[in-house]
């Protein structure tokens, strides 16, 4: 019996259980115990799903499971939770969960003297729960409504230290630029479904295959529906969201640069077959994808603050996917999005220990860290090689499969991505890592285990990863390193790195390092003068428009409703001096009245008879 895969569709229900019973250790409720049961909790239900999801895969490995939970029937509409529990799918939530559980054993520690315990996993849980049901459900509707939650739990999760104000500013703006693609993809989702008559993945697919639109028609969907994934994905012009959201604690930064973002991706791949039916639209997908994948790594190697760093390298390697999706190589994507998560997890979670002991983002002001945290040392350089393509490890299959069907002006991208992302993470070691030790690094031991254990069990996987594919048959054949995309790829990374290395790594080279053109290294530490370009474009004339508007209300509409009212008053106050008591005065009132009246209705009688 398939009891497991069958009852798929509860997991999302754990999170919202543990999100429910984390509201008793609120701090105005309970205040002897401390807000710490509100964490084990949420983690032992977040176990009790990942469990739950091992099982479901081991069943619907070789056969998948579909079925349908109908929501709403009115008139000719119906929408219905289409439910798609296969290989891809469980296996989706096998590493989300995973990460979920991770990252709250990692924020025991990391929020370990924060009494908002019972909020921060609640929005932990609203997240476990947005992005499990997006992994399952097989609906475009439904895929919508749960990116918009995930769009609601980063806000809140922005905004979790609330009495900062560039944490109020960040979550502020961070929710809004998400909102210009999610409005415009709401457009295209509402479109699509008068055109298919169905917003079911399978569906559309053989409708996309069998009933082709107008070009004009088909090009106007596939953007509205492109730039929703171009948000949630943070890709140009879109992408200043993801470096706000990094005013937000370091645990939650985790769990949404590695998986949440991703989530935008997998809709993108699960659309594709209806961005295929306008050229155009690829083209601007992968341009897009290209541009930001390019712009993004150059960007994170002029960054000084952390997180800043690796907010650019994911924007930089979700380009990538889109233009391996924009290729036709969904497949690779999802290889990459599965190996990247991990990696990236890795990384953060090693250089957020270090944020919080040293309390500084700024790798300018940090050094000499190898000997003081050997573990996060190792378990940055274990993910900082299993982000680029460095054979056996994690992310290389995923570079090697997009790059192989590539053409030479993609292949060149996709190698300079990947040389400037070796020679970035280079960067940030050499930084943290080698060098003297600074007055801000002089006292930094290891976390508490709560930091080190989650960090530990990833470098294991990040280690074994390649013997797990092997064993599940989706690695190819280890004949593929010794290709020539392989030696070209492996070339990249070694150039990128040494070049990292040999810059930061130790003190042969004057910090900081100086470009010839200080306003080339301006241009990109600001990030290509985006927020600046925003102020003078798009603000201005959303500035511009809402004053138009204003003066609108206040000079015609006010000004109307105020001159109606100004002659009532004054009919009312010149009528007043017409109650006399006398009959024969209101006799005649209702005579001139009655003489008005007709003449009015006689004036078009009068200028027909001329």
């Amino acid at each position: 019996m398939n009891t497991f895969s069958q009852s798929i569709w509860l997991i999302p229900c754990y999170a919202l259980i543990g999100a429910v019973l984390t509201i008793p250790w609120s701090p105005g409720l309970i205040r002897r115990t401390g807000p710490r049961p509100a964490g084990y909790i949420n983690l032992l239900m977040t176990l009790a799903a990942f469990t739950h999801s091992l099982f479901a895969l081991r069943e619907v490995w070789s056969t998948p499971v579909q079925f349908s939970i109908n929501w709403l029937h009115a008139a000719n509409l119906d929408i219905a939770f289409d439910v798609l529990a296969s290989a891809t799918t469980v296996g989706a939530l096998v590493v989300i969960l995973g990460l979920n559980a991770l990252t709250q054993i990692y924020a025991i520690a990391y929020l370990e003297m924060d009494w908002g315990w019972a909020r921060f996993y609640a929005l932990l849980a609203l997240f476990e729960a947005g992005m499990t049901s997006l992994a399952l459900t097989n609906s475009l509707f439904f895929s919508y409504v749960m990116l918009e939650i995930l769009t609601l739990g980063t806000y809140l999760l922005i905004g979790f230290w609330f009495n900062q104000s560039l944490v109020v500013t960040g979550a502020r703006d961070g929710f809004l630029t998400k909102r210009v693609g999610d409005l415009v993809l709401l457009m295209g989702v509402v479109a699509l479904y008068p055109l298919a008559g169905t917003w079911n993945f399978d569906e559309l697919t053989a409708w996309a295959h069998t009933n082709p639109l107008d070009p004009t028609a088909a090009t106007l969907l596939g953007f509205a529906l492109l730039i929703g994934p171009i948000g949630k994905c943070a890709q140009i012009p879109l992408q200043l969201w993801l470096d706000e959201a990094m005013e937000g604690p370091m645990p939650a930064t985790v769990l949404r640069n590695a998986v949440v973002v991703s989530m935008g991706a997998w809709v993108l791949i699960k659309m594709q077959p209806i961005l295929n039916l306008s050229p155009t639209v690829v083209t601007a997908e992968i341009f897009v994808g290209a541009f930001t994948a390019v712009t993004c790594a150059a960007i994170a190697l002029a960054q000084v603050d952390i997180k800043r760093v690796f907010s650019y390298a994911t924007s930089s390697y979700l380009g990538v996917v889109f233009v391996a999706v924009g290729t036709g190589q969904g497949d690779a994507a999802l290889m990459l999005l599965f190996t990247y998560a991990i990696a990236m997890a890795l990384i953060l979670m090693s250089v957020g220990g270090i944020i919080l002991n040293n309390i500084s983002q700024d790798i300018t002001q940090l050094g000499g860290l190898w000997s003081r945290r050997p573990i996060s040392g190792i378990c940055y350089v274990v993910g900082a090689l299993s982000l680029v393509a460095v054979p056996p490890l994690g992310c290389f299959w995923g570079w090697l499969a997009i790059a192989d069907g590539l053409s030479p002006l993609l292949l060149t991208i996709i190698l300079l991505v990947n040389g400037l992302t070796a020679c970035s993470l280079a960067r940030v070691f050499g930084q943290l890592f080698t060098g003297s030790v600074t007055d801000w690094t002089r006292r930094s031991p290891e976390g508490l285990w709560a930091l080190v254990l989650p960090m530990m069990i990833l470098l294991g996987v990040a280690l074994h990863l390649p013997q797990l594919l092997t064993a599940l048959g989706l690695l190819p054949s280890w004949s593929a390193i010794a290709s020539p995309t392989s030696l070209l790829l492996l070339t990249s990374t070694a150039v990128g790195a040494g070049v990292g290395l040999w810059l930061y790594g130790g003190e042969r080279v004057a910090k900081p390092i100086r470009l010839p053109v200080p306003a080339v290294q301006d241009f990109f530490a600001y990030d290509l003068y985006t927020a600046q370009l925003y102020k003078v474009t798009v603000i201005a004339a959303v500035g511009l428009a809402a004053k138009v508007v204003d003066w609108c209300d206040r000079i015609l509409v006010d000004g109307a409703v105020n001159l109606v009212g100004l002659v009532t008053l004054a009919s009312g106050q010149g009528l007043k001096y017409n109650t006399t008591g006398q009959v024969q005065f209101y006799a005649l009132s209702i005579l001139l009245g009655t003489i008005l009246f007709g003449a009015i209705l006689a004036f078009p009688l009068i200028q027909a008879l001329q």
